[in-house]
């Protein structure tokens, strides 16, 4: 028998049951920001040229732009927008930015957990390590937020084979990082379930920009068709959409321009959408949907 992950079932979206969002809309979309902080001189980074022997300024200082001028700008188009956003942090971010991390409590988003720094990967660690660095991360969102994070993304998206159960365990609901579905998945984990909420790895600025080089308007118009198509595709299920953001990369001006246009068109049909949070979808499929999702 070929090997199985064993967390959730084969079940096609044409066969489930039909439910809406709030406000009778059948679009659930989300802005998913990355705020991250990287160790300089070693560890894990995307790279906008490759690297050489560290100390790697160039690339080093090209993610740093993200946190000390990109966010910034992107959190003043949120507003002007008037979009919520589900920050997903490093907890060292709290340390290196506090007051950009202030400024994103201060809109009322909500933080998802996102490992200690994007310079590691958990997938690598032993079992009680692994747990250990979901414990320090989520201690320090919950004495900086006043509340324990919902949700987690981890740093690369990288697990081991017991990253949903330390997850379940630590008293985290929902996962971002499974791809596989348009539609909210509730998964197994030793210790219960635990919701997996849709998180693209393709309307997502890393394997856009970086990975396959598009360009900022391609990426806009990425953005643009994906939610025209799932938009229509809504009227048979409801679905959730994830637009996946680092602020060194749509952080850029020439980037943000295009981002703004891609994001002004979802705003313009918010009144058939549910523009919302990622931690909002998590409690409403809880509490108002919990039987009717797979």
């Amino acid at each position: 028998m070929q090997r199985h992950h064993g967390r959730y079932d084969y079940v096609p979206i044409t066969r489930r049951a039909d439910y809406t969002w709030p406000g009778g809309a059948r679009l659930a979309v989300y802005l998913g920001l990355n705020l991250e902080h990287f160790a300089f001189g070693e560890g894990l980074g995307a790279e906008l040229a490759p690297g050489g022997p560290q100390p790697d300024v160039l690339n080093y200082a090209w993610r740093d732009y993200g946190n000390r001028v990109g966010a910034w700008r992107m959190r003043e188009m949120f507003d002007a927008l008037e979009m919520p956003a589900s920050i997903i942090a490093n907890s060292a971010m709290y340390d290196y930015a506090p007051e950009l991390m202030d400024s994103f409590r201060a809109r009322g988003d909500e933080v998802v957990g996102h490992g200690r720094t994007n310079s590691e990967r958990q997938s690598v660690l032993a079992e009680q390590e692994e747990a250990q660095l979901i414990a320090e991360a989520t201690q320090a969102i919950t004495q900086a937020e006043g509340v324990a994070p919902q949700g987690w993304l981890s740093p690369w998206i990288a697990e081991s084979a017991v990253t949903p159960d330390l997850l379940a365990e630590a008293g985290y609901g929902y996962t971002l990082n499974w791809c596989m579905d348009d539609q909210p998945v509730w998964m197994r984990t030793r210790a219960g379930r635990i919701l997996s909420i849709p998180y693209p790895q393709e309307v997502n600025d890393i394997p856009s920009i970086v990975a396959r080089k598009d360009g900022a308007a391609d990426f806009a118009d990425m953005i643009i068709d994906n939610f025209d198509e799932m938009l229509e595709q809504s009227r048979a299920q409801p679905l959730v959409m994830g637009i996946a953001l680092h602020p060194y990369l749509v952080g850029q001006p020439y980037r943000l321009r295009q981002l703004r246009r891609a994001l002004s068109h979802i705003c313009a049909h918010r009144d058939r959408i549910w523009l919302t949070r990622a931690g909002d979808i998590h409690t409403y499929c809880r509490e108002q949907i919990d039987g009717l999702i797979v």
